[in-house]
This record gives C-alpha cells, structure tokens and sequence, in this order.
C-alpha cells in the first residue's frame, strides 16, 4: 500500500511571504542530549536564568493548576494591573503575548505589509527578519558596527539606521541590549534617534534583557515615551524572571497601537499558569534582586576566566557572553558539544566565527571552562 498523499507537497500551496520563510532554528535537540548526558549536561545555549523561578511565582503557579480546565483570562486583567503600577503607565497600553516573540510578530502583522519596509540592524535578533518576511515586507538590513568598534562590536549603528528609513518605512525593530552579541546603546543616543525618526514610524525596542543593565548612561527606553506616541517596548518574562517555559511577554505603547493589536491577537494566548505565575514574579522584587546580582558577579567571573585563556569576549549587558574566535568556531562548537556543554553556534546569524554562552549555574560555568581545549 502506498504511502498516503504521496507525492504531494503543499509548499507552493504557500503565500509567497511564507515561502521566502526559514524555519526558526532553535538550536541542538536538548530532549535527546539531556538523555544522552544526564547530570553532565551544561545548558549554556538558551540564555535562561539558572536560578529558575522564586518562590511566589512557583506557589503561584501551582495554585493555578486546579483552573487548569478554564479559560484564562483573554485581557489578562490582573497582570495587566500589576504592569501598569509598577511601569507607571495607563492598562490600556500593555499587550500581552505568548513571549515577546509573538509580539514582535503582531506588530508586523499588524503595521506592514508588501507596500511596507521595516528597517532593523545585521546581527539583531532573528525575529526581525522573520516578522519583517511574514508580514510581506520589505527588509532593509542596516551593516552593524565593525568588529573593532570600541563601545559596541558588531552592535547596532543607530545613525545609519535612521538614514535608511525611507517614506514607505513602516517599522523600525532594535533591540538594546541586542540579542545575540551582547551590545547596547544608551538613552542618549536613543534619544537623538526618536527626534530624528518620522511619527509614522513605528520604533520598536525590545529590552528582554532590561533588567540586568548596569552600564552607566542606560536605564530603559520607557523615558521617552510620553514624548514619543510611536515608541514601542517590548520585555518578557524569560530571562531575569527564569518562566522561559511559560512563554509571557508584554509590550507597552501607545493605547491606538494596543488597539490594533487586539484584533488580531489569538483570544487566550497567555495561559491560566503563566499569567499566575508571572503576576507573583513580578512581586517577588528579592527573587529578582538575586537573579540580577548572581547574573552580574557570574558573568565578570567567567569573563575574566575566559579572557585569561585567551578568549576575546564581547561586552555584555545580557546574561550571555559572546566569543569571538576570529576564525570558524564550528570546532570549538562541536568539541564542547560531545563533552556535553551546549553553546549556540551563531552560523545563522551570519557571524560563523563566533559562539554564543549563556551565564549558567557556577557549576555548569566550570564544566565549560573544563571543556574548553
């Protein structure tokens, strides 16, 4: 009997903006490596908090579970409410979404389309592109500083990108600090690109890594906001607050911005779990303190570690550091890979001389450091 639908292949069933679509690489498959290594294993490819979620949100979400047969919420009143007090803005100007990912999508989605470009920097983070082609835009991709750049290697070059906005220039998507090389620019260089950008323009800043910035000069894009209805921040829940398992992201705008996006957003995308688990997280200020601190003293350590063995590593104000090995880094890749450290490759990013490592655990960050040839 033969194989049913054999022969059959939907892809040129596809709109032409999916066809021009790459799947989103996600990396090694950690189900079967974590078979494979067991306790060995260092998971330094994802940029997770390794200290996981406190306490509130873990009671939170265990709570939670016996309304595990109910909707959710669809507006996410409550962590709505608790976002809007604690950022100091109106409710009417938060967007929840399943992780900023889904966000950063809505909003091309919802604002472009093939009459459209959206602007955003080589070396940003992979979502841009992807958005910019599901929605049928066209993509402007601005050259990132060179390599050698003092303050930002490789980071985003803002005064070129706002000379590449043109009059169909719908969206601009930068991310500070920028996933994956680690870069970031301050409020006064932020400030200069809002005052030179068209109001029709849309400016999108993603801070998922808001809140592990010291450096002096950067506190958050929000400042500018009142100033600025086309501004747009985007934050989640992943990162400092350790839930990347529960996929809750938020945005703020403008309340018209919120609106558009509502009629398109999928009607529960947030579940019952994560919006319970996110409201306490966002509660429990000395789990957060922790994160950020463990965040800050382990990344400096493993830094000056990596630098004494002669590795050259990208400043950072993330909870990841990025190697430049000045030469392919498949190798080096691969070497940690069978001794069960996972970094990520940045071969997709165009960047096949570097790799990826998140701060992990002092264990995990040791057994890397043991690897290392």
């Amino acid at each position: 009997m033969g194989v049913a639908g054999g022969g059959f292949d939907a892809t040129h069933l596809a709109n032409a903006a999916t066809r021009g679509l790459r799947a989103y690489d996600p990396g090694h498959d950690l189900p079967t490596l974590r078979r494979r290594f067991g306790a060995r294993i260092a998971e330094l490819g994802s940029n997770e908090n390794p200290l996981g979620p406190g306490q509130l949100a873990l009671d939170a979400m265990r709570g939670a579970l016996k309304d595990g047969f109910r909707y959710p919420d669809p507006r996410g009143g409550a962590l709505k409410t608790a976002l809007a007090a604690q950022l100091g803005v109106g409710i009417e100007r938060i967007a929840l979404g399943n992780g900023s990912h889904e966000l950063l999508m809505l909003l091309a989605q919802c604002f472009a389309d093939a009459s459209h470009s959206i602007v955003h920097s080589q070396y940003g983070f992979a979502v841009f592109p992807i958005a910019t082609a599901a929605a049928g835009a066209q993509a402007v991709r601005v050259p990132a500083l060179p390599g050698d750049h003092a303050h930002a290697p490789l980071g985003h070059d803002l005064a070129a990108i706002a000379a590449a906005i043109r009059a169909d220039t719908r969206i601009v998507y930068l991310a500070n600090p920028n996933n994956p090389t680690g870069t970031w620019f301050d409020d006064e260089a932020l400030g200069a690109f809002l005052a030179s950008t068209p109001r029709d323009v849309l400016v999108v800043v993603d801070e998922a890594y808001h809140e592990y910035v010291d450096a002096p000069g950067l506190t958050t894009a929000l400042r500018f906001a009142g100033g600025h209805p086309n501004l747009i921040v985007t934050r989640t829940f992943s990162k400092a607050h350790g839930l990347a398992g529960l996929r809750v992201g938020h945005l703020v705008a403008h309340a018209s911005v919120v609106a558009v996006l509502e009629r398109l957003r999928e009607s529960f995308n947030v579940n019952v779990i994560a919006l319970a688990g996110a409201e306490a997280a966002l509660a429990d200020r000395a789990h957060l303190q922790r994160s950020v601190e463990f965040n800050r003293d382990e990344r400096a350590w493993l830094r000056a570690e990596l630098q004494s063995r002669g590795y050259r590593c990208l400043p950072s104000q993330t909870n990841f550091l990025m190697i430049d090995m000045q030469r392919d880094a498949s190798a080096l890749e691969r070497h940690l890979l069978e001794r069960g450290v996972i970094v990520r490759p940045m071969g997709g990013y165009d960047l096949p001389q570097t790799v990826r490592i998140s701060i992990g655990s002092r264990v995990e960050n040791e057994r890397l450091l043991q690897a290392l040839p």
